[in-house]
């Protein structure tokens, strides 16, 4: 297997990343192409451990050394968070990993999948997202790219520190932070007052009181330690975030064919079907650190998720219109069809 991890990663992420650097250290010594893959996550989270790296690994595999994949994550100068798709587009890196939402208002028609309640799980949102996009439902807003695959995490949560959050009602005057436009809207319509902030800062506003909660998945809050300031965790899968993983075209179509080959196999349907047990995985940390603490889980069933989504209409229906202004030709459109896409493969 040939495969590179950047140095400086391994120095700074200590004993561990040095473990996972070492199961990297290349077996042939002659790529001929090297592909940089960055994302904006550090060296130890999910994506760059169980999706980066492996996939580096199985490349070079299966292009016999040809190809060699060089991990460049949030402890590089490539790891900015709003950077990852102008960095693809401009040929700095070959591949990246990024979240659709940073920076606001640049994949707008895609940002569709992230209206409250719409997504309950990685898996089923994900293949529906990527149908979406196989239909052409966003339009343009990829032309730029060679997309190798597009997916959402599993549903959020609404978790504070003080106040249990049992109704919606129960969100009216609390702080939160939001992590995007469409739960902004949402919030904003029960009186809650929404936060954007990076995920970095949330811990130390959680922790002074700044926020009273946050709306965001178990895997990061297991992430930044933050069920060590939380008490209650509202699982209702009240949102989903969109990612996207995207590559140069340019890049792409220069590749030789049978590498082109590997790579388009490894890619879209194969690598978007995998989503669901990556999240299931990464989420349970999150979880179980909650439990430990003996933090309160409420969970929502079906049947009241239901409800607080049809009391939310005004507000989504207002939503997706005012998408129309951003250049999205038929939200309500890509908005019924990503319902129907999510409970056929929620069946499957």
């Amino acid at each position: 297997m040939t495969f590179k991890m950047n140095r400086r990663t391994a120095l700074k992420t200590g004993a561990a990343s040095l473990a996972v650097a070492a199961i990297a250290r290349p077996a042939f010594a002659n790529a001929e192409i090297t592909l940089k893959m960055s994302n904006y996550l550090p060296p130890m989270h999910g994506f760059t451990r169980d999706f980066m790296i492996p996939f580096g690994e199985e490349l070079a595999e299966r292009t016999g050394g040809k190809v060699e994949v060089e991990v460049l994550d949030a402890t590089t100068a490539f790891g900015k968070i709003d950077r990852q798709a102008d960095q693809v587009r401009a040929g700095v890196v070959d591949i990246a990993l990024g979240l659709n939402g940073i920076p606001r208002d640049r994949f707008v028609a895609s940002s569709i999948m992230e209206m409250p309640f719409l997504v309950q799980n990685a898996g089923s949102g994900s293949r529906a997202m990527w149908e979406l996009f196989k239909e052409g439902a966003f339009g343009d807003e990829y032309n730029n790219f060679h997309v190798l695959g597009l997916m959402v995490h599993n549903g959020g949560l609404i978790h504070t520190t003080d106040k249990p959050v049992r109704a919606l009602e129960d969100l009216a005057g609390l702080r939160l932070r939001t992590p995007s436009p469409a739960v902004s809207a949402m919030l904003e319509n029960l009186g809650a007052s929404p936060v954007g902030m990076p995920p970095s800062a949330i811990y130390e506003n959680l922790q002074k009181g700044s926020l009273d909660g946050a709306i965001t998945t178990w895997d990061l809050v297991g992430a930044i330690r933050a069920n060590e300031v939380l008490k209650y965790h509202t699982d209702a899968a009240a949102y989903a975030a969109g990612f996207h993983i995207l590559m140069n075209k340019k890049k792409y179509e220069g590749l030789p064919g049978d590498v082109r080959g590997v790579l388009d196999d490894m890619t879209g349907d194969a690598l978007v079907a995998k989503m669901g047990d990556w999240w299931d995985a990464w989420d349970k940390r999150g979880k179980d650190d909650a439990i430990e603490r003996g933090n309160e889980i409420i969970t929502i069933d079906d049947a009241t998720r239901a409800e607080w989504k049809a009391s939310l209409e005004p507000m989504t229906n207002d939503f997706l219109e005012s998408l129309k202004a951003q250049g999205v030709v038929d939200p309500q459109a890509i908005y019924q069809r990503a319902q129907e896409l999510i409970a056929q493969f929620e069946t499957a």
